[in-house]
């Protein structure tokens, strides 16, 4: 099956390696513009461009998908079927059209919930207990094509979301492999989404970071960890701003208001939450700091309970 993959970051280059090491003949791969990148403003290619340099694929990076460019190059290119993961933009019709399997998508959830370019984080966040990839047709839509398989894993409780993706890039692999021959047995199954069940995932903000200790503590433990690797979750403890990376329960919080200190020692911080318990940071980075455990950076910098 001749492929042309699509696709940016981390997350999509582990699926082309899989396609590459199933021994599909991949003819080109398409991913997002080179952009610049720490203090020297380089530009460095994304991690799907380096894995097919690797392999010899010729790369394809165009600013735009409507202006005919592209669908010239994909028609030169003959796509039996175009695979997308995480790509970063919507495929115009034309293009949906072009191959002759269609438009096969992986994406970071159980459809349809968490629809969206933050589905991984945004299910960590939720609480939820479960999770997992899927794969579908594309369609006009976002992420409201025809679903093909799905494959679910649990949520650690302290799972962050930068983990979370590190296990679900070869899962979605493995789909798009197991995807790809379906269809090309002609065997793949297709189910049209509930669109009742459908959830939105839209990207993170630094603006959400702050925590907000009103709520429950087990909200606040998500937060704290779904917000990894980025933004990062944020709170303004004994007058310092923190970035905080890892907490636990803590019990009661003694009828104390939320957000109030309660202990600050070798264990750490607690914090009154939102339903009456707290949560113990073990974890941090203080403003131009560097991240460590909370106990250690106690003993320089005592905060007053």
């Amino acid at each position: 099956m001749r492929v042309v993959f699509m696709g940016t970051p981390d997350f999509a280059a582990c699926s082309l390696q899989g396609l590459l090491d199933a021994g599909f003949d991949v003819a080109g791969v398409f991913c997002q513009p080179d952009k610049p990148r720490d203090r020297g403003h380089k530009l460095v290619p994304c991690a799907v461009k380096q894995t097919a340099m690797a392999a010899g694929i010729p790369v394809y990076q165009p600013e735009k998908l409507r202006d005919g460019q592209a669908l010239a190059i994909l028609r030169q290119l003959d796509p039996e079927v175009i695979a997308v993961v995480a790509y970063g933009r919507i495929l115009p019709q034309d293009i949906l059209d072009l191959p002759k399997y269609g438009c096969v998508n992986v994406h970071g959830s159980l459809l349809p919930k968490y629809r969206g370019s933050a589905p991984i984080q945004r299910a960590v966040l939720a609480g939820e207990e479960i999770t997992g990839v899927s794969t579908m047709f594309l369609s006009a839509g976002m992420d409201e094509g025809d679903v093909i398989f799905s494959e679910s894993t649990p949520i650690g409780a302290r799972e962050t979301s930068g983990e979370l993706f590190d296990r679900l890039a070869p899962m979605g692999a493995a789909l798009l492999v197991k995807t790809l021959r379906a269809i090309e047995a002609g065997t793949a199954p297709r189910a049209p989404q509930d669109a009742s069940q459908a959830t939105y995932a839209p990207p993170l903000s630094r603006e959400e970071s702050p925590v907000d200790w009103s709520r429950p503590a087990g909200a606040v433990l998500k937060h704290i960890y779904g917000m990894q690797p980025w933004p990062c979750a944020t709170a303004q403890l004994g007058g310092t701003v923190f970035k905080l990376f890892a907490a636990e329960p803590a019990g009661s919080a003694g009828g104390k208001a939320p957000g109030t200190v309660l202990s600050a020692g070798k264990a750490g911080l607690r914090v009154a939450c939102g339903d009456g318990e707290s949560v113990l940071i073990t974890e941090l980075q203080a403003a131009g700091g560097k991240r460590m455990a909370a106990g250690a950076y106690l003993l320089g910098h005592p905060m007053e309970v």
